[in-house]
C-alpha cells in the first residue's frame, strides 16, 4: 500500500466515524413546549403562548365545561369560571399547560 492509499484510506474512516456520530440520536433532555405532567407550584408565572381558543379548549380538555370569563392575567396565566363535576369553581391554565382549579 503507499503513502497516498493509506491517507485516502485514514481520511475515510475520519469521516466515517464522524458521520456515524452525527447520526446517533442526542441523549440530552430537552424541555417541552408544552408540560406534559402536572407541576404542583401550578399556576406557574411566565410568558403565555396560548391563544384564547387555545386557553380555552386546553381547560376544556382538562374536563371543564362553560368556561366563561377567560381573561389573560399580568402574571401571563389564563384565568377563568368553569364547571367540573357539577361544580362552579375558578380555573387557570399557566404558560406551561398546567390546568389548575382555584383554592
Amino acid at each position: 500500500m503507499n503513502k497516498i492509499t493509506a491517507i485516502s484510506m485514514g481520511l475515510l474512516i475520519s469521516a466515517t466515524a464522524a458521520f456515524a456520530q452525527s447520526e446517533t440520536p442526542s441523549t440530552s433532555q430537552t424541555t417541552p413546549a408544552v408540560n406534559t405532567e402536572h407541576n404542583p407550584a401550578a399556576p406557574v408565572a411566565g410568558k403565555n403562548s396560548f391563544t384564547e381558543d387555545q386557553a380555552k379548549s386546553r381547560i376544556e380538555d382538562a374536563g371543564y365545561t362553560d368556561v366563561t370569563a377567560l381573561k389573560l392575567d399580568d402574571q401571563g396565566v389564563w384565568r377563568a369560571t368553569a364547571k367540573k363535576d357539577g361544580k362552579q369553581a375558578g380555573v387557570s391554565l399557566d404558560f406551561q399547560g398546567n390546568v389548575t382549579m382555584a383554592k
